[in-house]
């Protein structure tokens, strides 16, 4: 809702279309402020309504920055019969869940095709990847046999794919291992449009992948930080360190260029290893610590009155719309 101080507008989006909860076939959206109920596949519509601002933006001339945050795919699994029915040997579960990538890979293809309709194709720059890991009881698995899966910190829970494209940017395509991650995406897209390094607010996990573009790196200079309710990890090129428990859990260490399983920890064995990784992680997280304090800030204190997490289903102004959503699949697990 408009009146929602959490809405994509108050974080600088122009136009959006958004919802506040999970959302799969047929779903509810609100467009700036005002719901709206669609038919079809998620993945399908949001692209088509992406598409529909990048051509408004041709139009007249203007340049533009998209993005797309699709539903799926996510429970509740929802997908067509037609979308489902190559995976009819598995389990519902599963089935549904491979239905909604084959409806997101069509999508995919037609943000392509448009972009190429639109004739801007060649000089616009197409960032896709996951934000987690796989989900556990989907076969077959969906982490390409990495340990463990969403929600942890070894390798199933973090390492996602990527697809870059830019033709006028990246001449030939092939496939790095250079470790990279979205904390890099801001930065990336700031060189791209040429702006100032002072935009970029100080201290800054990532970096610009633009010199990644043109040529292979062999050693990332900043290593990769990762927090999670309260579990942490810690990727500096091929060695990664990690932590059930960041108040004083014991470390882990693995050689991910040898071990992409993480089935052989090395901290007994590589205590020099271990100690360099840990006091650079340390350091970190102290940073860390200090930004969540709001101490980057130029007041040096969070100055946004919103500071607290809340959750939709907790807020008065979603309420009149209760009765109608609760038995919806997507919205029916928050509203018991």
């Amino acid at each position: 809702l408009a009146d929602d101080e959490r809405t994509p507008g108050v974080f600088g989006l122009d136009t959006w279309l958004s919802v506040t909860n999970f959302f799969d076939r047929d779903p509810i959206l609100s467009r700036g402020g005002e719901f709206e109920e669609f038919q079809g596949d998620s993945s399908e519509i949001v692209v088509d309504e992406a598409l529909a601002f990048m051509r408004q933006q041709v139009q007249a001339g203007q340049p533009f920055f998209t993005v797309i945050w699709y539903g799926s795919p996510h429970s509740p699994y929802m997908a067509s019969d037609e979308d489902t029915q190559s995976f009819s040997d598995l389990n519902p579960a599963s089935a549904k869940h491979y239905g909604e990538l084959v409806a997101m890979d069509r999508s995919l293809g037609t943000l392509r095709a448009g972009l190429r309709e639109l004739g801007i194709a060649g000089n616009t720059l197409l960032w896709f990847n996951s934000d987690n890991g796989g989900l556990p009881r989907i076969q077959p698995e969906t982490v390409g046999g990495l340990r463990d899966f969403k929600n942890s910190v070894y390798e199933g829970g973090l390492r996602v794919p990527a697809v870059i494209e830019w033709p006028a940017g990246i001449e030939t395509a092939r496939v790095t291992a250079f470790p990279a991650g979205t904390v890099d995406i801001f930065p990336t897209l700031a060189a791209v449009a040429g702006l100032p390094e002072s935009v970029l607010l100080q201290p800054q996990d990532g970096m610009s992948l633009v010199p990644l573009f043109a040529r292979e790196l062999k050693q990332r200079p900043t290593p990769l930080g990762f927090r999670h309710r309260g579990r942490a990890a810690w990727i500096d090129n091929d060695y990664k360190l990690l932590t059930q428990d960041v108040s004083g859990g014991e470390y882990e260490l693995y050689n991910l260029a040898e071990d992409q399983r993480e089935s052989s920890d090395l901290a007994a064995g590589q205590p020099e290893v271990l100690h360099r990784l840990r006091d650079a992680f340390e350091q970190w997280n102290r940073s860390v610590e200090r930004s969540v304090a709001g101490e980057d800030y130029p007041e040096g204190r969070v100055t946004d009155a919103i500071t607290e997490r809340r959750n939709w289903p907790d807020l008065d102004i979603y309420r009149p719309w209760f009765e109608e959503w609760k038995e919806r699949p997507e919205f029916k697990p928050y509203l018991k």
